[in-house]
């Protein structure tokens, strides 16, 4: 059974939180946040405990009553690569791409469906499931569970649907991809693109390639799809 960290600070929606992950077959633990306040807040304290918890997955709100859910995430990157999810307010797209800078795997607004919330968590589980951590591909190394690769200079950072795309490719490497194929691959992990917003993610996962000084790495088969060299 896999457990489930919640970090969060209304009552209401951690039990809620609770209900539905026990509902639904996962072991569920809420950190305490009571004991860090209304001291100042200890970071290495609440790493400390987060840790020791062992989750296999963190539900973590960015916007925790006197304590900086993005410090908690930061710090915790540099202790262990647990998958996180982050809750962020609605409409904060800053939180957003602050959150995944700092090394979330997902995150999630407020107001969420409870169903949806449960895709999220399954898919990044099985994102995470059988991984062996940074491999090297050419020049670089490629980190898909942070949506991170790096050459010596450069690092760059992938949205999800860019690590989707990018890992099917790879794990296809040398082989057509077709279209339908990567539209499928983001499908089953709950990615509602059109054909048109696909185009669009590989053209800025070129960009970012490109930017490592390897903008031919994806290369477009006419009528056929695409070939990762």
């Amino acid at each position: 059974m896999k457990k489930i960290l919640i970090i969060e600070d209304e009552e209401a929606m951690r039990q809620g939180l609770d209900d539905l992950l026990r509902s639904s077959g996962y072991e569920s633990k809420a950190l305490d946040l009571s004991k860090y306040l209304p001291q100042p807040q200890n970071i290495a304290s609440i790493i400390d405990d987060i840790v020791a918890v062992q989750a296999d997955l963190i539900l973590l709100d960015i916007n925790l009553a006197g304590l900086d859910g993005e410090l908690i995430l930061k710090t915790l990157r540099s202790r262990s690569e647990v998958p996180v999810i982050m809750v962020t307010s609605s409409g904060m797209e800053m939180d957003e791409v602050l959150s995944m800078s700092y090394g979330a795997d997902d995150y999630i607004t407020k107001p969420y469906n409870p169903q949806i919330l449960l895709l999220r968590i399954a898919a990044v589980l099985k994102r995470f499931e059988g991984t062996n951590g940074p491999i090297k591909f050419h020049n670089l190394r490629v980190d898909l569970n942070k949506g991170v690769i790096e050459s010596d200079q450069k690092r760059i950072l992938l949205t999800k649907n860019e690590m989707i795309i990018f890992g099917h490719l790879l794990s296809h490497r040398g082989e057509i991809v077709t279209r339908d194929d990567l539209m499928t691959d983001l499908w089953n992990n709950h990615e509602y693109i059109n054909d048109n917003a696909l185009t669009v993610n590989v053209s800025r996962l070129r960009g970012k390639f490109k930017t490592l000084g390897m903008g031919e790495t994806i290369e477009t088969r006419k009528g056929l799809g695409y070939i990762l060299s």
